[in-house]
């Protein structure tokens, strides 16, 4: 599949199991979405991978972004609709970044806005 003409940027990774992954944004809050996608379905693209290729034990693929679950929140703080928020952090373009999502699944309607930690 041959990048879309809105592509800026383009990340490629080639997981041990051969698995390719490509992301292609069009801009830098674009490409930070969709590592962190990456990243929490990390676990699920490997278990695909191998029930379609019948690779042995594919391991987790792991994002240039890395993505950290801290402690739950404190009683009173950082909790949405759906619950507990989940912290965390990475390194995106425009440099590290750490904050709270909502733990509705993405591309949810009714999915919570960040609270980012400045």
């Amino acid at each position: 599949m041959a990048a879309p003409e809105s592509t800026k940027f383009q990340v490629n990774f080639k997981a041990p199991d051969g698995t390719l992954i490509n992301l292609y944004a069009a801009n830098k809050e674009e490409l930070e979405a969709l590592l962190t996608a990456a990243q929490d379905f990390s676990a699920l693209i490997g278990s695909v991978s191998q029930s379609f290729g019948g690779a042995g034990n594919a391991a987790p693929v792991r994002s240039a972004a890395p993505v950290a679950s801290a402690p739950a929140p404190q009683s009173g703080g950082n909790v949405c609709k759906h619950g507990p928020m989940a912290y965390k952090e990475g390194v995106s373009a425009k440099g590290p970044w750490k904050g709270y999502m909502c733990a509705a699944p993405k591309g949810a309607v009714d999915k919570c806005a960040t609270i980012w930690v400045r």
